[in-house]
């Protein structure tokens, strides 16, 4: 799904990415090279030898290393028009909450400050996590930012920085030219292989199925879901990628009016179960599903969402009407044209 260009102008803007060595972020720039963008800054800690190929393919103008980007803008005046923040400490196991305020809270905080000091437009990654266990529902609604309890530090980080944006907007403080907060929910698909223990579920079952034929999935250790039945909204990241391109189009354009900037979900509205996904994976290698449960870890039990759906209406009002994927298309996709050949996007 290349998004069709109305303005060939566009193709020269300049556009920094952030974690663009990482999942989300190196299928957003292959996305934006396939839309013709290619004056393309990567930002991210490169040294990692398993992500580079995420990154080493695309067609960019620089990289820049994470720690060194603020001080790069400085001294590069490539009049940058947009920065799509996507990198960040995604690791829910990391109970350090240094670790998150300094990756997730403060350099989002030098970021949107950067942005607000040149008028340029700002769309930065936030995340599911912060509804916590739901106990607010799932909705993107300002009022309830600041009552959310989120389950773990990297929640706790992100809902941090949405909170410090919002204050920012209230107290007519300086922000970016336009801006938008994209709660990610459960996102699957390429370029994932580096994340390990943090990868999908879908790619866990694929190398599960592969090595022993069958699927392990958690039991479930609260009343009213059962074994393999927890609920989540799962997102097929092209349909990530192409609503963040959507939005970058709308402000470069000058078409995203402020009374849209803010906090929006991205998911698909649709609740679906593990055995659901399960299912799914086994399909793309045409094979009959087998799985086996078993307990889940003590240390994460306590911090498990077992239903998350994004309400889509909002993002619907801002005029984005094209059709997400649905499970069984995205699993379907992702592992027969990727997982199966171990492609990239």
């Amino acid at each position: 799904m290349v998004p069709v260009m109305n303005d060939q102008s566009l193709q020269k803007k300049y556009i920094v990415v952030t974690g663009a060595a990482g999942f989300i972020g190196s299928c957003m720039v292959q996305y934006l090279n396939d839309s013709g963008y290619e004056n393309i800054v990567i930002v991210d800690d490169f040294g990692e030898e398993n992500k580079r190929r995420n990154w080493e393919p695309k067609k960019y103008i620089a990289v820049v290393e994470r720690y060194n980007l603020l001080d790069w803008l400085q001294a590069n005046e490539t009049g940058v028009d947009i920065i799509i923040h996507f990198g960040a400490r995604t690791d829910t196991t990391e109970f350090d909450y240094a670790i998150h305020e300094e990756l997730n809270v403060q350099y989002s905080k030098d970021t949107w400050q950067y942005c607000a000091e040149k008028n340029i437009p700002l769309i930065y990654a936030s995340s599911a996590a912060t509804y916590g266990a739901g106990e607010l529902g799932y909705k993107d609604d300002h009022a309830v930012v600041e009552k959310l309890q989120p389950l773990n530090p990297y929640g706790v980080s992100k809902n941090e920085f949405d909170k410090w944006a919002l204050q920012q907007v209230a107290a007519g403080n300086p922000q970016p030219a336009s801006w938008a907060g994209l709660k990610f929910f459960n996102v699957y698909g390429p370029n994932e292989y580096h994340k390990a223990r943090m990868a999908s579920v879908i790619w866990h079952s694929f190398n599960q199925i592969k090595k022993e034929g069958i699927v392990k999935l958690f039991k479930s250790h609260k009343e009213g879901f059962k074994d393999g039945e927890q609920l989540r909204d799962f997102v097929y990241v092209k349909d990530v990628i192409a609503v963040a391109a959507w939005m970058m189009e709308e402000m470069l354009q000058g078409s995203w009016t402020k009374n849209k900037d803010g906090l929006y979900n991205l998911g698909t509205g649709t609740a679906r179960s593990f055995i659901d996904l399960v299912k799914a994976t086994y399909a793309g290698l045409d094979m009959p599903p087998n799985i086996l449960f078993i307990d889940m870890p003590e240390d994460i039990r306590d911090k498990y969402q077992y239903f998350t759906e994004a309400d889509m209406h909002k993002l619907r009002e801002t005029g984005y009407t094209k059709p997400f994927y649905t499970l069984e298309a995205g699993v379907g996709d992702y592992v027969r044209n990727y997982l199966k050949e171990l492609r990239y996007y």
